[in-house]
């Protein structure tokens, strides 16, 4: 398959750099999201005086004050440090990441692939100096100037972390042990009423991924970048799929406890799931399959409308040093975006478990990129499916 064909040269490659380690210093030949055009908006050009306070929307464990677990608390340091107060708004969904960044009160949001390029588009987010985030040098250059957190160059955020969509499956009742999607597309039936999916429209993606590999007369290439055509024959798929899905997930927790209860023997996961799930007692193991898979690398991004823009940019340069990052990835469960954070991790083995510093497997996850009409593989002639149809797909495939 391609993507088996890609591990195999990138391998041969990084013998060559294994002393400077492979990829992470290199220039990112990845081009942003070409053909895609932004209200003209400015960056700041040099910080002023901090304002006092910053507001934040996040994801649940990425702005912690120790009030939930006091070993995680990376806030008071840093309003010490800067005197700018931390408020947060914790959002259950990136739709609510949008809906409140609209309003305007706040001033800088944790947002995942599926909804940076809506703010972009919408004007919602302004574009970010990075040169006036220290600590963004030492970003995995594998993550800057992507379709989902740059426009023509122009970056609209600082990365936070990436992590892979991976297969989990119940050791005891899979076997033999899956290699590849076909368990949970082709084969699903085997599991009816015990098979799991991520609930969300950007879990299309991960029927398109598959069929790339599997239906090479589709021609897709990007999995985010999908025409009519290849669009119906990944809802096409998705709704094959349905009759054998018992239940389909975007709480974590709740995964755990479907697969600890057997209610679930195999779906899509992340793996900091898979490693909670482990710990219970669980006999599961999670995989990256043949065909890779998709995944996500969430940007801090600064609102068009920010009233403490300087505590923002402070913000965003506390978030990504070395060693609240690493504070950070081992809380959530992800791999940093810094390069440094390695060396900060209680845990040794924990960006060797989250793959970190291997390029070479980022390079077969598709990161969650919203889907726009203007393609994102480049093609010119055909209009691609916005994600608002997306969503539309997912409610029918939902039934």
């Amino acid at each position: 398959m391609r993507l088996k064909r890609s591990i195999k040269t990138t391998a041969a490659a990084c013998a060559l750099l294994l002393v400077s380690g492979c990829g992470l210093f290199a220039k990112s030949s990845a081009s942003s999201s070409a053909g895609f055009n932004p209200p003209d908006l400015k960056a700041k050009s040099k910080l002023g005086p901090t304002e006092g306070q910053v507001n934040l929307i996040a994801w649940a464990g990425y702005v912690e004050d120790g009030s939930t677990d006091p070993k995680a608390d990376w806030v008071t340091p840093f309003e010490k440090q800067t005197g700018c107060q931390v408020h947060t708004k914790v959002a259950a969904s990136s739709d609510e990441m949008v809906k409140l960044m609209k309003t305007g009160a706040y001033d800088a949001v944790s947002a995942s692939g599926d909804a940076s390029l809506r703010l972009i588009a919408s004007g919602d987010a302004a574009p970010v100096n990075t040169d006036l985030v220290p600590n963004y040098q030492d970003v995995f250059f594998g993550l800057k100037n992507q379709s989902w957190n740059s426009v023509n160059g122009t970056a609209y955020g600082i990365p936070h972390g990436r992590g892979a969509n991976l297969l989990m499956y119940n050791t005891r009742e899979v076997s033999p042990a899956p290699t590849s999607w076909s368990a949970v597309f082709d084969d699903a039936s085997r599991y009816k009423g015990h098979l799991t999916a991520y609930d969300s429209p950007i879990y299309i993606a991960d029927a398109a991924l598959y069929l790339r590999e599997t239906r090479p007369g589709l021609h897709i290439e990007n999995p985010y970048a999908l025409d009519q055509k290849q669009f119906d024959e990944a809802v096409a798929l998705l709704k094959k799929q349905r009759p054998d899905v018992g239940e389909y997930w975007n709480d974590y927790l709740k995964e755990i406890a479907a697969f600890k209860s057997g209610d679930s023997v195999i779906g899509t996961t992340w793996q900091v799931i898979a490693n909670l799930a482990q710990s219970e007692g669980v006999k599961v193991k999670a995989v990256l399959p043949e065909e890779g898979a998709t995944g996500w690398s969430d940007t801090w991004m600064l609102s068009a409308k920010a009233k403490h823009p300087n505590c923002a940019y402070k913000w965003m340069d506390w978030i990504i040093s070395p060693k609240v990052n690493a504070e950070v990835g081992e809380y959530y469960g992800e791999a940093p975006a810094n390069i440094k954070s390695c060396d900060h991790t209680s845990d040794p083995a924990f960006c060797d478990t989250f793959h970190a510093t291997d390029e070479s497997y980022w390079k077969d996850i598709a990161f969650w990129t919203t889907p726009i009409e203007q393609c994102l593989d480049g093609r010119t002639n055909v209009k691609c499916v916005p994600y608002s149809r997306w969503v539309q797909a997912w409610t029918e495939i939902k039934g």
